[in-house]
């Protein structure tokens, strides 16, 4: 679990971001990065009890890439997801599927939760590798962001590592820079390519290839991709 960061993006409940880092404490979590949050106070420090060193110890920024500067892998967060498969940017895996999955990295990952009332926006989700959510009434999905973020916590902590090689943040950065150069070869649809290029992102994220695996995409997508320039 050390290598969880729980990152909080424009939190407007303080009472909420200190329940939070108490369940962090409960689960040997102690990474908390805070997102142009609400002002903290000592109602934050009651919620937290035990876990006021995690609060105090709390990185607070103003941009969601300062938050996850030096993460490996990025988790977006949310109760409302899209039933169809078009729109990746919503479709999300179960939280309990995701901690499987997780376990076969010993690099950083970021956690994001989002705001009391809306959540993570489009732009913020857009940039995540992965979206997951926490199964709950069809009629009423949305939980209390604290109580939120305990279960995913929970869920992390109930599976055991094992630890194939992963591919490092370079690595996987190139992964989409190189697809992206793929769909500028083949003249993909301009409109298309934004939305194109998050189904991909999600896709690695959902498949969570090792260090070789990656290597070797990387080297069929390049050589595709000079190929096709070459026959222009």
């Amino acid at each position: 679990m050390g290598n969880v960061r729980i990152i909080l993006v424009c939190p407007k409940t303080e009472g909420n971001v200190g329940a939070i880092a108490r369940s962090m404490a409960n689960f040997d979590l102690d990474e908390l990065y805070l997102v142009d949050p609400c002002d903290i106070g000592d109602d934050a420090y009651r919620r937290a009890k035990h876990g006021s060193h995690i609060l105090k110890d709390a990185v607070t920024v103003s941009s969601l890439k300062e938050a996850t500067e030096g993460c490996f892998f990025i988790a977006g967060t949310s109760g409302i997801v899209t039933k169809g498969e078009n729109n990746y940017v919503r479709v999300p895996i179960s939280v309990s599927e995701f901690a499987e999955r997780m376990n076969e990295y010993d690099e950083k990952i970021a956690i994001l939760f989002g705001r009391e009332d809306i959540g993570l926006l489009q732009d913020e989700l857009a940039q995540c590798d992965i979206l997951i959510t926490i199964p709950a009434s069809d009629t009423y999905p949305i939980l209390n962001l604290s109580h939120a973020a305990t279960i995913v916590m929970y869920e992390l902590s109930q599976c055991v590592a094992s630890h194939p090689t992963p591919a490092d943040t370079e690595e996987k950065e190139r992964i989409f820079s190189f697809f992206d150069e793929l769909l500028d070869s083949i003249d993909y649809p301009e409109q298309r390519r934004g939305t194109t290029s998050v189904m991909f992102r999600r896709l690695i994220g959902r498949a969570v290839p090792t260090k070789w695996e990656y290597n070797t995409i990387l080297g069929v997508f390049g050589d595709a991709s000079k190929i096709i320039k070459k026959q222009k």
